[in-house]
Order: C-alpha cells, then structure tokens, then sequence
C-alpha cells in the first residue's frame, strides 16, 4: 500500500535551505519516493492552516518511508533542513 508524507516547511534560512533542496530530490528517488506536491500556490477552504511552504511525497509502502527517513544518505540532510525551515511532518498510508 502506497504511503505518503506531508509536510509543512517555513523556510527561516533560505540559502541553506537551497543547499537541501538541491541534494533531497536523489535520496527520494534512491527509497522509491516521488514528489506529488512541492512548495506551489496554497490557498485554505476552511479552517485556519499558516503553511509557508506544502511538500507531499508518495512512497511504494510505510516501510519505504521509514528506510527512507532512517537512511545515513537523508540523516545530513535532516539536519541542514532542521537549521533552515521548521517543519511538520507526518506519514500516513494511502488506499
């Protein structure tokens, strides 16, 4: 079962931020993911959602996402993106 994850991203830094977004997309691909939604025109119906940027990823499974997550290749990356934009990220099956 496909599997996805979400994630809301404010960039704070955004020349480090670059330096994650230049390398991220090779280590989605090596664990199977692919972009659905990458930052984009966002625009709430109903509720209250402050996002500055929208990132949705699409797995073949949960276990993609957790190798994925887990891996030593994403583990730098976590951590420029971690100095760069505060995120909220979530993974949930699809159907």
């Amino acid at each position: 079962m496909a599997a996805y994850v979400v994630a809301q991203v404010k960039i704070t830094d955004p020349d480090t931020f670059a330096k994650f977004i230049q390398q991220v997309p090779a280590v989605v691909e090596q664990y199977g993911g692919k972009y659905l939604v990458q930052g984009g025109k966002f625009e709430t119906l109903e509720g209250e959602w402050d996002v500055g940027r929208l990132v949705v990823m699409e797995f073949p499974s949960m276990d993609h996402v957790r190798r994925f997550y887990n891996s030593s290749e994403y583990a730098p990356l976590i951590k420029l993106r971690q100095q760069s934009a505060d995120t909220i990220m979530s993974t949930v099956e699809g159907v």
